[in-house]
């Protein structure tokens, strides 16, 4: 943004088409895509064979995304939840200063705390922040609220316990439906128990209407990852039985929910991502809410495109640590 307050004329930086063009897609990308949509071709549907046969599978490796490494500087710790002990998956650096709470994707179905010990390695270590992933509670099997409800005692557990990790720095984030159990977070902490203890949001191709913006919608059946109708199937579980507009509830939704007095966040989304509109309304929103808010586009990139092995995956964990520096100061 450019301009002068003081005579009330501000000029907004616009979004560039090109960004959008097919012409602007790297080839290591359009070939990544294209390897994607062959090997999902004839994978089997989550809700047809069962959400914990498919999470076994990923668990071994199988499936459309890379395998899983373990990390052997990764440990687990246990803290109380609303329903039992939840465990945080913790992987320090060699200074820490704080922690990054971070929360899995996988449409709240599927996924795990420790399936991206690589990714946790890495922030932890370009951050200086302790990585504490939380293992919430999945559906169907623990529709609305449980994952909400696990995530939001794991934040409230961390922030009261800030200083063991080695300092006051604290920041969440998480990709696809940890990016919007990241944003309940934190609306939750300040809504129900008056607090805003993150100082930084790194919500990377996050889901904000669960009631489909125009491009959820309009995505199709092309097997880029994520379908409209994987999308819809995810959505059913988590909140079951309800409406589109009854899934726009702000509580919900947090794309509807009052934004005012929150932290700086950066907002990572691809063009060829079925959120894309997610990540491009939710940035808006909380710009116009008065927060600091950057958004951070790849011309062609899928959904989920940090997990595979590609120069705009490089670029992007790039980014998202010098935001992290940026807002923790």
């Amino acid at each position: 943004m450019e301009g002068d307050p003081e005579d009330g004329r501000f000029e907004m930086s616009t979004l560039d088409p090109a960004l959008f063009s097919d012409d602007a897609i790297p080839p290591d990308t359009r070939t990544l895509n294209e390897s994607i949509v062959a090997a999902t071709a004839n994978m089997a549907n989550w809700w047809e064979v069962g959400a914990q046969t498919v999470r076994d599978a990923r668990a071994r490796g199988e499936g459309v995304f890379p395998a899983p490494v373990k990390s052997d500087r990764a440990s687990w710790i246990e803290i109380d939840g609303p329903a039992g002990r939840i465990k945080l998956r913790a992987v320090a650096p060699a200074n820490s200063r704080g922690v990054y709470l971070h929360i899995h994707g996988g449409g709240h179905v599927l996924g795990a705390a420790d399936q991206q010990d690589k990714l946790l390695e890495f922030i932890a270590d370009a951050a200086s922040l302790t990585a504490l992933s939380v293992e919430y509670r999945l559906a169907p099997e623990n529709p609305y609220p449980a994952g909400p409800d696990d995530c939001e005692a794991a934040a409230l557990w961390v922030s009261d316990n800030l200083r063991d990790f080695g300092g006051e720095a604290l920041a969440i984030g998480g990709e696809s439906a940890g990016a919007h159990l990241s944003a309940l977070t934190i609306l939750r902490l300040r809504d129900k128990h008056g607090r805003t203890p993150f100082k930084a949001a790194n919500l990377v191709f996050g889901a904000f209407d669960l009631g489909l913006t125009p491009s959820a919608r309009a995505f199709g059946a092309e097997r880029l990852v994520l379908r409209t109708l994987d999308i819809e199937k995810f959505s059913e579980a988590f909140l079951p039985g309800m409406g589109s507009e009854e899934k726009r509830a702000p509580h919900l939704s947090p794309l509807y929910a009052d934004l005012r007095g929150l932290c700086p966040a950066l907002f990572t989304v691809g063009t060829r991502d079925a959120l894309l509109d997610d990540s491009l309304f939710m940035h808006a929103r909380w710009v116009a809410a008065g927060n600091r808010g950057e958004l951070d586009i790849y011309p062609g990139a899928c959904h989920g495109f940090i997990a595979f092995p590609c120069a705009q995956t490089l670029a992007s964990l790039k980014r998202q640590a010098e935001f992290l520096n940026a807002a923790l100061g």
